[in-house]
């Protein structure tokens, strides 16, 4: 057996280097790094040896490089993904939230911190967190609860277990998410005689898990005995690339669908069968379809909270709750009948089972009331207001978007608003992080979907809150010329929890800037901010003016700022769904006594459900 003898950090970059998805591409775009101790002497320079063949991106936080990455593997399908290195300590832990964000999403992420001496010489050293009662521990420990595979490389030989398996759940459809290799420093730099056959390029194939002989005749019959059952799309639609397939599904056999956030565009928007967002930020054509059903399919969805109501929406007392998904842990939630499978297969098995089989198409009015209710609040103001809506911030994005574009966020007002007004014309027009709602995803995330795709006009929708928490990685954009549009909306404040806090009863407290303990009340130049980072940025007072530096958007080069004053109460007023915020049995506040008693009228009704 040939070998060759390497560092331990040489053999892992020449390896990750090596491993190709069924296109016959790098599974791994490149690598984002911050050097440090711990990380800077050992894969610092084993990349920079392989800087030609394996590429290494330079940010300004870890957690939001990560988030990069994570974003890319998302609107990639998960067909590629991208790796993060950080140093010991703070680096390290800076990862964790961007690791639970992947795990929450089902996304691959592969994450390489550095870690203590495996030989214990100089210990303590520098930033080394020390367990009193166990000396195996290390700040690395917290990456633990938050990926679907840990491992400590002490050894340099423990690579040649370690990374088949850290790219086998990555690029497992059921058990996908991110992986920390936890990697001590002074592992990195020692050398060790590899096997030349370790480092052969490797074709990691999508599994496409055909379902149980017994679950899908299940499935079938109970499909069978339905009268008027609907399909929830999750994420797993477009991750096992399943869209056609639902759109092939739904319309042989007539069944509506309904998005999540992570299902969303799905299908076209204009689809009739689509009957659009479902849940707590959902249409009223949806979730009143859903009401009524008396068997919910659901395909690629964890059935989160958010989209079922907290349990309240499936109305129906004689509903059947069906989960085809290629997890068995998610298709077996809250007693659902499984059809543990890819998305894809499933579907095309399950309609050549059913044959002919339709149902009475959903009534077109309910799509033709909800835009009718909707439409009105993204329409451009006939006259310049003080301080436009976000529904109408929505609605000029809309209209400068194209065919191309897609538009993305995470957290705050925007999320809620988009999943119920936004119209996505194809799949992957819409990219949301809501399984885990991290703030200051929203800019990384943008860079990482332009990444992914730079054929594609990548619209960012992020609050002044989110903006505030994490903005670094503009400057990232701006260095690497990623062309990017940022739609600041800037409503003072945290305005969506303002919101959720009054209609919980309580008092408006430390969420606007307005509503906080302050000396000198906040004012910030947002787009001098976003300008100092290296953007092109503008502020504009109304809507007029924000549709027109969007069309002047379209043709700048790096990443282009829009700041827009928004009004931080109005929300779109139709649609929606109750969601469990648990309220306070004892308050001072009438408001909040009222509130109580609607909330244990809800309760109530789930547990009769």
């Amino acid at each position: 057996m040939s070998t060759i003898r390497l560092t331990a950090a040489q053999a892992m970059v020449k390896y990750i280097a090596a491993q190709l998805n069924e296109e016959g591409e790098p599974f791994l775009a490149g690598i984002w790094a911050i050097f440090g101790h711990g990380n800077v002497a050992g894969l610092g320079e084993a990349l920079h040896g392989a800087r030609e063949e394996f590429r290494t991106y330079r940010g300004h936080n870890e957690q939001t490089m990560a988030h990069a990455a994570i974003a890319y593997a998302k609107q990639s399908a998960r067909k590629r993904a991208m790796a993060v290195t950080s140093s010991i300590g703070p680096g390290a832990t800076n990862m964790v939230t961007a690791a639970a964000l992947a795990h929450v999403n089902r996304l691959p992420l592969l994450l390489i911190p550095g870690d203590v001496f495996a030989n214990r010489g100089p210990d303590p050293v520098l930033q080394q967190i020390e367990d009193f009662g166990d000396g195996t521990t290390s700040a690395n420990d917290c990456f633990k609860p938050v990926t679907r595979y840990f491992d400590r490389i002490m050894r340099p030989e423990q690579l040649l277990t370690a990374l088949p398996r850290a790219f086998r759940t990555m690029t497992d459809p059921a058990d996908c998410g991110p992986v920390c290799l936890s990697f001590c420093q002074d592992v990195q730099a020692e050398a060790y005689d590899w096997p030349e056959a370790f480092f052969a390029p490797r074709v990691w194939q999508t599994r496409r898990p055909r379902p149980d002989e017994g679950e899908l005749a299940r499935v079938a019959d109970l499909l069978r005995a339905a009268k008027s059952p609907v399909i929830v799309a999750g994420g797993g639609v477009h991750y096992a690339d399943a869209c056609a397939a639902l759109q092939r599904f739904a319309e042989a056999h007539q069944i509506p669908v309904v998005e999540s956030q992570a299902g969303k565009s799905a299908l076209a928007w204009d689809h009739p069968l689509n009957l659009g967002p479902v849940g707590v930020t959902g249409a009223g054509s949806a979730n009143e379809v859903c009401a009524g059903a008396d068997l919910v399919l659901g395909v690629g969805t964890r059935f989160q909270d958010f989209t079922t109501g907290s349990w309240n929406l499936f109305q129906n007392p004689d509903r059947t709750l069906v989960s085809l998904n290629v997890a068995a842990y998610d298709a077996m939630k809250h007693g659902a009948e499984p059809l543990c499978c890819d998305a894809r297969v499933g579907l095309e098995l399950l309609g050549a089972a059913l044959g002919d089989l339709q149902f009475a198409a959903p009534s077109a009015t309910l799509k033709e009331a909800w835009f009718g209710a909707v439409d009105p609040l993204t329409a451009a103001p006939r006259e310049d207001i003080q301080l436009p809506t976000d529904q109408q911030v929505i609605g000029a994005v809309q209209r400068a978007s194209g065919p191309d574009t897609v538009v993305m966020c995470a957290a705050g007002t925007m999320p809620g608003e988009l999943h119920k007004l936004w119209k996505a014309p194809r799949p992957g027009a819409y990219h949301m992080e809501y399984g885990y709602s991290c703030m200051g995803y929203e800019i990384a995330g943008a860079m990482g979907i332009k990444m992914a795709q730079p054929e594609r006009d990548v619209v960012c929708m992020i609050g002044d809150g989110s903006y505030m928490m994490a903005n670094s990685e503009l400057a990232t954009a701006a260095m690497l010329g990623i062309d990017m549009t940022v739609v600041i909306t800037d409503n003072r404040g945290y305005g969506c929890i303002n919101r959720l806090q009054m209609g919980t009863g309580g008092a408006e407290f430390n969420n606007l800037l307005d509503h906080s303990h302050h000396v000198t009340p906040s004012n910030i130049d947002f787009a001098a901010h976003a300008a100092s980072m290296g953007a092109a940025a503008v502020h504009v007072s109304s809507i007029a003016e924000l549709e027109e530096a969007l069309s002047r958007a379209k043709s700048a080069k790096g990443p282009f700022v829009v700041v827009i004053d928004t009004d931080p109460y109005p929300s779109t007023p139709d649609g929606g769904h109750w969601w469990d915020v648990a309220v306070p049995e004892v308050s001072e506040r009438a408001e909040v006594r009222a509130k109580r008693a609607e909330y244990e009228k809800q309760i109530k009704a789930r547990a009769l459900n």
